[in-house]
């Protein structure tokens, strides 16, 4: 099903692309003052329904011109009240790295604002603006890998959360892509010595101003929550084993996104080197990528023109000294405690995933592309360990959490190795509610969590369907995941008894219609695949 016909058809969705392109809370008239003075000048906002909301307000300077390819840098200050009302530009991407790509249930959460090199903006909301009140500070990393996205999608509004659980929520735009991840520092010019991980020292400079701002809105900088979702998760992740970042944030959430390791560094050269390619550029005339159109920047990495090129975190030795999570957990971060999990049928958020029925034959070929040089009797075995471990489940449903674990793997390691470390708790979840949208043939899929986790199930109705039961699980999550940043324990009297993942017990909550405390759920065919396709 196209975006087109889909909208079309579906009057939940309708209502969500209505509230994409025009964003109803912003439509509340102030009612009381709602300016706030920073570091680079005052700021007004919006006040409605007990949530002040401030949006697009900058945090560093714009990374046009002389500052492309170049690290963050503070914002210009201004004299006069600068509006803080509409979204502010997110960094520039490729439409066809989310259009198109993610189902149209998720893709009209989108809001398809601006796009600009003026994109180190950030947006906050409060319940108080009084320095006395210290709330718990949440800053949110948004998802699309390193390359889409932005803070400003409907289902990552604060304005629930804020309002229902006394916190500051703020949600944060950065540079993707080229812009924010192409390795430069390697090739020896002194001006671009420092230009690696851009992207993610974006949001080390966004940390800063929620430091040294965020008392203004209310808030606690004392007491700052990282968390993120995909590759908002493996943002979480690397910054936790990134030095600029080390004292910014006291707890950390990663949702489906883990960064056990980053790109080495010779394989981020050999990515610019293939970049740099495609714009006629030789290594030593990067001064001339101030001067290239963005677009043609943005066209050079479109998997269309040649082979895809891969952007994250590189191991530069400096920005970034180590993998984040190997062989260990990183030492930096070892007293930050740590929430992390998946939800169950991650891989229906991607295309050509088997959605319908499927007969044994069809699970065998499936099974089998998905260990790839796997044997026939390993492809049996594993099935009838996924068999035993769910009993009476569907084919489709079989293949789809076997192709799901995958990005089970990665969290599982990172829950362990902190687990290891042994100086601060670690919380298992894995997310297996499963969604009645599109007949319920999405199931548990990727991103289907965050609305549970911003408490706003309504404005995400397009991914959650409207439901009675949604209200009780949100209520769950979002008053968990707030405890957790409140206290570092995401225990509260409406779960049962949270107890912390180590690597004997592995107990892991279960959220669902009915949330359990479960130990190891299903981790010995887990593993048995992770062993089959190498990853053990």
């Amino acid at each position: 099903m196209d975006r087109r016909s889909f909208i079309g058809v579906s009057s939940w969705a309708a209502g969500a692309l209505a509230a994409r392109t025009s964003d109803v809370l912003a439509n509340h008239a102030p009612v009381v003052p709602a300016v706030v003075a920073t570091t680079a000048g005052k700021i007004r906002g919006t006040y409605a329904t007990g949530v002040y909301t401030f949006r697009g307000v900058p945090y560093g300077a714009t990374t046009a011109g002389a500052g492309r390819f170049q690290p963050p840098a503070k914002p210009q200050s201004w004299s006069d009240i600068r509006a803080a009302t509409a979204l502010g530009p997110r960094s520039p991407q490729l439409l066809s790295a989310f259009h198109g790509f993610v189902p149209p249930e998720v893709e009209v959460m989108d809001r398809d604002e601006t796009m600009g090199e003026d994109c180190l903006v950030l947006n906050v909301w409060t319940p108080a603006l009084d320095h006395a009140r210290k709330l718990p500070v949440m800053v949110w990393l948004h998802g699309g890998g390193y390359t889409s996205g932005s803070g400003g999608f409907i289902c990552y509004d604060g304005m629930e959360l804020a309002r229902k659980h006394a916190v500051v929520v703020v949600t944060v735009n950065h540079r993707l892509g080229a812009l924010g991840y192409l390795y430069l520092a390697g090739f020896g010019a002194e001006r671009y010595a420092a230009s690696s991980n851009l992207g993610n020292l974006d949001i080390v400079a966004a940390l800063e101003w929620v430091r040294d701002n965020i008392a203004g809105f209310g808030g606690d900088p004392g007491s700052v929550t990282l968390f993120g979702q995909s590759g908002g998760g493996g943002k979480v992740s690397s910054l936790m084993a990134m030095p600029a970042a080390r004292g910014l944030f006291k707890r950390a959430i990663v949702q489906s996104g883990a960064a056990v390791k980053g790109i080495s560094r010779a394989a981020a050269r050999e990515n610019a080197e293939q970049f740099l390619a495609r714009l006629n550029l030789r290594p030593q005339q990067l001064d001339k990528l101030q001067e290239v159109p963005v677009q043609r920047l943005l066209m050079a990495t479109d998997p269309s023109v040649g082979s895809s090129i891969n952007f994250g975190p590189v191991v530069d030795g400096h920005s970034l000294p180590t993998d984040p999570f190997d062989p260990v957990a990183p030492a930096q971060s070892a007293s930050v405690p740590l929430l992390i999990g998946t939800v169950e049928t991650e891989a229906t958020f991607f295309p050509g995933q088997p959605l319908d029925p499927i007969d044994d034959a069809a699970l065998q070929s499936q099974v089998k592309q998905l260990l790839k040089s796997s044997s026939d009797a390993d492809v049996e075995r594993i099935i009838a360990a996924y068999r035993a471990g769910r009993p009476g489940v569907p084919n489709t449903d079989l293949f789809l959490i076997m192709a799901s674990d995958g990005f089970r793997a990665g969290i599982l390691l990172e829950a362990e190795r902190k687990a290891t470390q042994a100086q601060a708790p670690v919380y298992q979840y894995y997310f297996t509610w499963r969604s009645p949208v599109r007949e319920g043939k999405l199931r548990s899929f990727h991103t289907v969590e965050i609305p549970f986790v911003f408490d706003n199930v309504d404005a995400a109705r397009s991914m959650t369907g409207s439901g009675k039961d949604r209200y009780e699980l949100a209520t769950r999550m979002s008053t968990a995941w707030v405890a957790f940043a409140r206290t570092g324990d995401p225990n509260h009297p409406g779960l049962p008894n949270w107890a912390p993942y180590d690597n004997t017990r592995r107990a892991t909550m279960i959220f669902d219609r009915e949330c359990k405390l479960v130990d190891d759920p299903h981790g010995t065919e887990q593993r048995l695949l992770w062993s089959l396709q190498g990853r053990a």
